[in-house]
């Protein structure tokens, strides 16, 4: 077993100690946590707890194998097991990560996000789903997800299955900014892709290989950690990796 402590980063730092060259290593070794950060997300898809109790999950927990993503980006390959995203999200966890943590993981997330909203610029981008969809549009984001919280509870893909072979990819459009505000009390409860207000600017697929590109500078991250700019190409690889969860 190695087990990370730590936040969403640390994990993400550790998943990639599993894979070399862009393929998961030959091992039976299981990864664990133990969460203590910012935003601590990937926890709540499996529902572990926060801080020391998830030490239990070490002892009495089981090795599920999961899905994780890899990503070229800048000429780098790298690998995620929660949510990758390109635009306004890694815009927020940008300021977020480069600003004290004072009040927390959560309002440190929603402080971040009213700033990012205030002054952001949506983007052209062009994603290709799979080889076969694509998409050019003026967006807010285009989210590539594994797992289904990001940004301190904010439950972006509340239909994604760690496990289940495919990525879950959401396409946000040119929302105003009132409207970004008002939907996200909608993102923190899961309920943004059921919401007919919302549904005019939003897509969902599911994919195992998203290519994404922009004619303009467009961050992107990686479990909440920044990596780059566009252009990206995100691959799923299938039970990568073993990954101790509550009995």
């Amino acid at each position: 077993m190695v087990a990370a402590v730590g936040g969403d980063g640390i994990l993400y730092e550790v998943v990639n100690g599993f894979f070399e060259g862009g393929e998961p290593l030959p091992t039976r070794s299981s990864l664990g946590l133990i969460p203590f950060g910012t935003g601590s997300d990937t926890r709540r898809s499996f529902g572990i707890p926060d801080g020391l109790p998830a030490a239990r999950v070490l002892v009495e927990g089981r090795a599920r194998a999961l899905d994780a993503g890899r990503v070229t980006v800048g000429g780098r390959v790298l690998h995620f097991l929660n949510v990758a995203e390109a635009g306004i999200g890694a815009d927020v966890s940008d300021r977020v990560n480069r600003a004290p943590k004072t009040f927390g993981g959560r309002a440190s997330f929603l402080i971040g996000t009213l700033q990012g909203l205030a002054a952001w610029k949506h983007k052209p981008m062009k994603v290709v789903i799979d080889g076969r969809e694509t998409r050019e549009l003026v967006a807010q984001a285009v989210t590539v997800a594994n797992c289904q919280y990001y940004g301190s509870g904010m439950r972006v893909a509340p239909r994604a299955i760690p496990d289940d072979g495919l990525f879950d990819v959401l396409i946000s459009g040119a929302f105003g900014k009132l409207e970004g505000l008002s939907g996200l009390r909608k993102i923190y409860a899961g309920a943004h892709l059921d919401d007919p207000k919302l549904a005019s600017k939003l897509e969902f697929f599911r994919a195992t290989r998203v290519e994404v590109s922009s004619p303009v500078p467009v961050l992107v991250q990686l479990d909440g950690e920044v990596v780059g700019e566009l252009p990206a190409l995100f691959e799923l690889l299938p039970k990568a990796l073993r990954f101790l969860t509550p009995a």
